[in-house]
């Protein structure tokens, strides 16, 4: 068994879902893929997936040797790459999370002129607005706004997030137009319970500090909802810039109460302490950090 590629195949396998894809990915007969698996977890000393289940998926163990699998053969590919070139390259696969709304709108545009300048890296961007666990996903780094607080995570700073009030021009009609922030008690507020006291909504103006305890009939935990329940009218939301720019810019949306800025959210690169920091993932932050 050539241990190597057992391993290639091993992941292949994962990511594809399917012995029978990675046959045919590969060129060869299923029953080949299948016994480099089984000649890899006899070599290991345990299984690597759970046989019992009616789908594909993973013991405890193959989830940790895949994550390692990831990084080993990442950094073969980068020493390989380094060796012919007399230094350390950017390539290999790069696993980057971040919120939904967040990574189609400021993130995913980026990657293309990233690419551009790496072009040996394979970048994985995975977009919830859920906070995955770095670790078990085999996460390379996390984009996160708001304060980080989990332990055993180390964030770098790459700017910060302004936010504003937003609504639709038909929920103004129907409602009014809040003047001052205890105006918005009489409002139907949308809450983003991904965010920590989310119902009370905070203002400044002028160094003065407003708080306002909002209600409303609809929360979410996706900031993509609250957008299109605002954009039908629904109600008022505090939302990132980002979210509504091109919004604003067409008139489908109109900003509120402009000179009460509520506080701006940090914004991270998330790694895992336990995970080196390749080349390829400095790479990406440095070039987030100057695009951002």
């Amino acid at each position: 068994m050539e241990l190597f590629e057992s391993m290639r195949i091993f992941m292949r396998v994962v990511e594809r879902g399917s012995f029978s894809a990675v046959a045919r990915e590969l060129n060869l007969g299923q029953p080949a893929v299948s016994k480099q698996i089984r000649a890899l977890e006899q070599h290991l000393g345990g299984a690597l997936f759970a046989r019992s289940t009616r789908h594909l998926a993973l013991t405890d163990q193959g989830q940790r040797f895949y994550a390692d699998c990831r990084s080993i053969l990442a950094s073969l590919e980068a020493a390989t790459l380094s060796f012919a070139s007399g230094q350390e390259q950017i390539a290999g696969p790069l696993r980057v999370a971040a919120p939904v709304s967040y990574g189609r709108l400021c993130i995913a545009p980026l990657v293309g002129a990233f690419l551009e300048r790496h072009p040996h890296v394979q970048l994985d961007l995975r977009l919830s607005d859920q906070n995955e666990d770095l670790l078990r996903e085999s996460i390379d780094l996390a984009i996160r706004i708001g304060v980080v607080k989990s332990e055993g995570l180390v964030a770098v700073p790459l700017g910060t997030s302004q936010r504003r009030l937003y609504a639709a021009p038909a929920y103004l009609r129907r409602h009014g137009t809040p003047g001052k922030p205890t105006d918005l008690v009489h409002h139907n507020c949308l809450g983003f319970t991904l965010l920590e006291h989310y119902d009370v909504w905070r203002l400044n103006r002028d160094g003065e500090a407003h708080s306002v305890s909002i209600k409303g009939n609809v929360t979410s935990n996706s900031s993509e909802a609250i957008r299109e329940m605002v954009l039908a009218g629904l109600g008022i939301s505090l939302s990132p810039e980002w979210l509504f720019a091109a919004d604003v810019g067409h008139g489908a949306v109109t900003t509120l109460l402009a000179e009460y800025q509520p506080a701006a959210l940090p914004v991270s690169a998330v790694f895992s302490q336990d995970r080196r920091r390749s080349a390829r993932t400095r790479a990406f932050v440095d070039f987030i950090r100057e695009r951002l």
